[in-house]
């Protein structure tokens, strides 16, 4: 009976003695998102769980992500069949109010114009040698959208869905550090007082236009890029139960209580995914400049066509609002609120970039099934 307690004893510590040094390095980068999350009001519904996923996973002998392991269990019920960011695509759906694009239609394609840097980032990718579908999930990273990337990723690229993740949700929370630099450069002073509201002649968009959007944007869509319905099928169909008025059970449900839920989820998966001795790698630090590029290059692209809109409008877009054509709802609209003001303090472009930025929510999810779609039809893909 003794030998027994000493030989259980001696298993004591036994975690101190296969240490590798990449754990504890990911150990610091958990706590260090448990603060940003925390301290810092960092995105701290994801943040918090993919931090404390990260340090579960790097002590050693846990076996956390092995056959058996409670986070091995999470991630295949619905990271590897994808069930996670589709389930989160319906909450962000009655989220998100589609009104002030309806009102303003051609603000859509500041969404599509802030989709380039997703497919220059892949050319990118390509020419530093990685394979096909690791540039895409690499590229996706530029949609700004972590459910998107997690998606793509964990569908074509598992190995890579660490990297990532981290990098989508990572530069996501520093759009308000990317872009205001950007935009500045990009633009004159004359073009970023530009007051829209002087020029704008909108109308309330009716609760039929409403309702019938996300049946014919899923099933337009759904036509032109099959491979991509679930994405957006799931988005449009969290919008439709918030704008048909008589499930607000399920609206309600989707919205918070199942979004809530699959975010804790997916987040200690995500971080399940960050094992030292897999993530600490050259390829992590190429596919994390590379998201980084993808990001500005979206931007660049969005702002750009700003211009260009307010070229053909004879002055009456001002072309800050382009950098909210990325996906990251609603950061990037308030960024662009935020701007506006530093050189008009009258001006009000809120609502506008709203538009832009459900553009571009709308925009990413088309891209990613646009790329799923040419990816089968190239025989890439099964």
């Amino acid at each position: 009976m003794i030998d027994a307690i000493l030989n259980g004893l001696s298993g004591l510590g036994a975690g101190l003695a296969h240490i590798h040094w990449s754990n504890p390095v990911m150990m610091a980068v958990g706590c260090l998102f448990l603060y940003l999350g925390i301290k810092k009001d960092v995105e701290p519904m994801l943040l918090v769980p993919i931090g404390f996923g990260a340090i579960l996973v790097n002590i050693p002998l846990a076996d956390l992500m092995g056959d058996e392991g409670f986070l091995r269990t999470i991630y295949n019920m619905g990271v590897t069949n994808e069930l996670f960011p589709l389930l989160i695509f319906i909450g962000i759906g009655a989220m998100t109010d589609f009104g002030p694009l309806l009102e303003n239609p051609k603000i859509f394609l500041l969404g599509a114009a802030g989709q380039f840097g997703i497919f220059l980032a892949i050319g990118l990718a390509l020419a530093c040698g990685f394979d096909k579908l690791d540039a895409v999930a690499i590229g996706i990273i530029g949609a700004c959208d972590g459910p998107t990337a997690i998606y793509v990723t964990s569908k074509y690229a598992p190995h890579l869905l660490g990297a990532v993740s981290v990098a989508a949700y990572s530069y996501m929370s520093l759009v308000p550090v990317i872009q205001p630099p950007i935009m500045k450069l990009l633009t004159t002073e004359k073009e970023r007082v530009i007051d829209m509201n002087a020029f704008m002649d909108t109308k309330p968009v009716s609760k039929e236009a409403r309702i019938v959007f996300p049946i014919v944007v899923t099933i337009v869509g759904g036509l032109i890029a099959p491979q991509g319905l679930p994405l957006l099928a799931t988005i449009m169909l969290g919008n439709l139960m918030r704008e048909c008025g008589v499930v607000n059970r399920l609206y309600k449900a989707s919205e918070n209580e199942i979004a809530n839920v699959v975010t804790l989820l997916l987040g200690i998966s995500i971080g399940a995914t960050m094992e030292g001795q897999a993530f600490l790698k050259g390829q992590t630090l190429l596919i994390l400049a590379f998201g980084f590029v993808a990001i500005c290059l979206d931007t660049v692209c969005g702002v750009l066509f700003g211009k260009l809109m307010n070229w053909a409008t004879g002055g009456k877009i001002n072309p800050l609002i382009g950098a909210a054509g990325i996906s990251a709802y609603p950061m990037a609209a308030r960024v662009v609120q935020r701007e506006g003001q530093k050189y008009n303090k009258y001006n009000f472009l809120l609502m506008h970039a709203v538009g832009a930025n459900t553009g571009g929510q709308v925009g990413s999810v088309m891209a990613a099934a646009i790329m799923l779609s040419v990816l089968k039809g190239m025989g890439i893909v099964p």
